[in-house]
């Protein structure tokens, strides 16, 4: 896929969810930002309309007072990629499982809940992955100790 088709879907994202999103680049990735609560629907349609039909990775990074959660998604067979962006409350840090649109999710947001402690509503089975269940908080936290 050319950099053009990229941008015409881009484009096509853009006039499906509007101002709600925001739509920038780096070097490597185009990415969407979009708030917790519209993260559900942004991604079922990037995967349904858009064929973006690959997680590849999902990952979560301490802001302080908000996590900041990345997801990389590809079509496959057209070669693009996309960083999808989303801030939950360290507070509440609660966001959608997206295991139903990407088994892929599952292990993945096994391991940001073990060593973040984000929540993700609708996963079947969020048990710790990495650490004994007994462990006491998540050790990827800047106010773990």
């Amino acid at each position: 896929m050319n950099q053009g088709d990229m941008n015409g879907i881009l484009n096509d994202i853009k006039q499906v969810f509007g101002e709600t999103i925001e739509i920038n680049a780096d070097k490597f990735f185009p990415i969407v930002r979009c708030d917790a609560e519209q993260l559900l629907e942004l991604m079922r349609t990037l995967k349904e309309q858009f064929g973006f039909n690959y997680l590849a990775n999902l990952n979560g990074v301490d802001y302080g007072e908000q996590f900041e959660m990345i997801y990389h998604l590809y079509t496959i067979p057209a070669r693009a990629k996309l960083l999808v962006k989303t801030r939950v409350s360290r507070d509440v840090p609660i966001l959608p499982s997206l295991i139903e649109l990407w088994p892929t999710a599952d292990w993945q947001e096994r391991e940001v809940y073990d060593l973040m402690g984000i929540l993700f509503q609708g996963h079947p089975n969020l048990l710790r992955v990495l650490l004994p269940d007994d462990f006491i908080g998540h050790p990827l936290r800047k106010d773990f100790k």
